[in-house]
């Protein structure tokens, strides 16, 4: 079955990338060096452009777009596909469509990709700053255009894919509006990049260094002088240039008129989110797989027994698959929650997005990992589809912001916020309480997000007065495990809510039960809060490792059917060497001898 994301549109939005990403031409590719390999995301990138019906449709739809990356990543998480589909569908199209591009903008260049998209923001020297960079875009009277310029070493764009690889490019470029030598703050410039003979004259691009885990056309890009016309800029209500080239802006301040330029950071947050989700439930059905096919000695001389016969590795699995499937639901519930919002709920959703998208990529790499280690020197090999989703997955929780400085931003916000865990005062008594009870075990979640967020405030009140950075230093460790316990409560109550509505009552009682796992796991590291705080019985600490073992030995002839769940796309796994029946992977045709 495919995971339920609460919309009532499951197969549209789900069904759809997976019958797509089942075809041959986004099977694994062995050979061919990072130019080539770099190539290949573009090719494939085309092949999904001529499956959507309408590409504007898709760069409007967040749900689309956030579930495009999350089947991608499964079939190309070594590959570069998922990065150039978020740059050219959401950063790039959806900016232009989100500033009024239709009608009064051709875009069909873009949507027929005879052009790529890029967006051209971050700086060699500003990163998570970037409301500070210096690329400026001067408004020239003369010709009624602008004049887009790199003033510094320290402004060159800094890892946008804006090579002559995949063909002719376009840029978005974020650069200091210069009107009559005022700052007006950033806004963005559509900037041609290159043509079919190469780069165009005044802008320079130096190919970086292909990483590991998503070769892209990483580069550094500068501009010299580059003249661009009027229509270049990409106006909107927060801001527009009249007929006297004067600056008219419903939005007072740079910083404002910055945020909104970039709006699309949000959309990204979720896709990048959607791309660790994908990762992580490929990495496990592989790692499932394998411990199935693999068998190692037994206790006794001569027995043979499969991988998974060991609490030590299933016991690993299922933790992971247990988080996994918390991560799906959240991440499903994030995206609806954006869809929906309100415009006085726009500040809260936005720190939903990123607080869940921080999580969400951390645990996604601390699966990848596990995955990969259980598989042993097998999955070292890309060809077994597990080797590069670990570096995949570091790059997700780079994107769109480091996850450490959108946490800290959400955790001096929600310090100021009034507190949404609330639980209703226990009628039975606290010995009786059972670690068993899913709504016993939410709710002890949610008493450790009090405790962390009054003593992050404590802090931040005896932090030294008259110093702002250091009250923040002496609060931010608080706040940072406030901001962590408060993302696993978000996730639990969204797997309860899985629960909840999902009606056979077998997989009702499964469900419940690795979600159970789940809580428990994420409990162990706020027991002493938790007793200390009378939460809690010294006879509960004393008994959640065997509870939690109890639960894992219940579920452990479960996990093939958790992890088949996934449902990943047809052929998948049935193509990756490691997986084949024979169990040793890289086998040519049998020997005679070995039969």
């Amino acid at each position: 079955m495919l995971f339920d994301d609460g919309s009532g549109d499951r197969e549209r939005v789900h069904g759809t990338w997976r019958e797509f990403f089942s075809t041959e031409s986004f099977r694994y590719r062995d050979g061919a060096d990072p130019s080539a390999r770099a190539a290949l995301a573009y090719d494939r990138l085309r092949e999904v452009n001529s499956l959507v019906g309408g590409v504007e449709s898709l760069a409007r739809d967040p749900r689309m777009l956030a579930s495009l990356h999350e089947w991608a990543a499964i079939v190309d998480g070594g590959g570069g596909l998922c990065t150039v589909a978020s740059i050219h569908y959401n950063l790039f199209l959806g900016s232009l469509l989100d500033h009024g591009g239709t009608g009064a903008r051709d875009l069909s260049d873009f949507t027929s990709m005879r052009r790529t998209g890029t967006f051209l923001c971050t700086e060699l020297k500003h990163g998570n700053d970037a409301s500070a960079l210096e690329t400026t875009a001067e408004y020239d009277h003369e010709s009624d255009g602008f004049i887009l310029h790199t003033p510094t070493p320290g402004a060159q764009k800094f890892m946008p894919n804006t090579s002559p690889i995949g063909g002719p490019k376009s840029a978005l470029v974020a650069a200091r509006l210069i009107v009559e030598g005022q700052d007006e703050g950033v806004f963005l410039f559509l900037t041609p990049l290159s043509d079919e003979q190469g780069t165009l004259p005044g802008v320079e691009v130096q190919l970086l260094p292909f990483r590991s885990g998503a070769p892209v056309d990483h580069c550094l890009t500068r501009f010299d002088q580059v003249r661009l016309p009027r229509e270049a800029l990409v106006e909107s209500e927060h801001g527009r240039i009249d007929e006297d080239g004067r600056l008219l802006s419903n939005l007072g301040n740079r910083r404002k008129r910055f945020l909104h330029s970039i709006g699309r950071v949000t959309a990204g947050k979720l896709c990048m989110s959607g791309a660790a989700v994908g990762a992580s439930r490929a990495a496990l059905a592989i790692a499932v797989r394998y411990a199935e096919h693999r068998h190692i000695s037994g206790a006794r001389a001569g027995q043979q027994v499969p991988l998974q016969a060991h609490r030590s590795h299933h016991g690993r699995l299922l933790d992971s698959l247990a988080t996994a499937y918390a991560m799906t639901f959240a991440h499903r519930e994030t995206v609806t929650g954006f869809i929906g919002h309100s415009p006085e709920e726009r500040e809260g959703v936005e720190r939903q997005v990123a607080v869940m998208k921080g999580w969400i990529t951390w645990q996604a790499r601390a699966i990848t990992t596990e995955c990969r280690e259980r598989c042993g020197a097998q999955a070292l090999f890309s060809a077994n589809g597990l080797a590069d989703f670990p570096q995949y997955t570091e790059g997700t929780i780079t994107a769109e912001g480091d996850n450490l400085v959108i946490w800290l931003k959400a955790a001096g916000e929600l310090l100021f916020q009034p507190s949404t865990e609330s639980r209703e005062e226990d009628e039975l008594p606290l010995a009786t309480r059972s670690l068993t009870d899913l709504q016993f075990l939410r709710d002890l979640l949610a008493d450790a997000e009090k405790l962390w967020r009054t003593r992050a405030g404590a802090a931040l009140r005896r932090g030294p007065a008259g110093d702002p950075l250091g009250r923040w230093n002496t609060a931010s460790s608080a706040a940072l495990t406030t901001v962590g316990v408060h993302a696993v409560g978000r996730a639990a109550d969204a797997f309860l809510n899985a629960v909840d509505r999902t009606a056979d009552p077998v997989a009702r009682e499964l469900l419940a039960q690795t979600c159970r796992l789940f809580m428990l796991r994420q409990l162990d590291r706020y027991t002493g809060d938790l007793l200390a705080a009378g939460r809690l019985t010294a006879d509960h600490v004393t008994a959640l490792p065997e509870t939690a073992e109890t639960v894992t030995s219940e579920l452990a002839p479960h996990m093939s059917t958790l992890a088949d769940a996934f449902d990943l796309p047809t052929g998948f796994l049935d193509a990756l060497p490691m997986l084949q029946d024979s169990g040793y992977g890289f086998l040519p045709e049998t020997h005679p001898s070995w039969t």
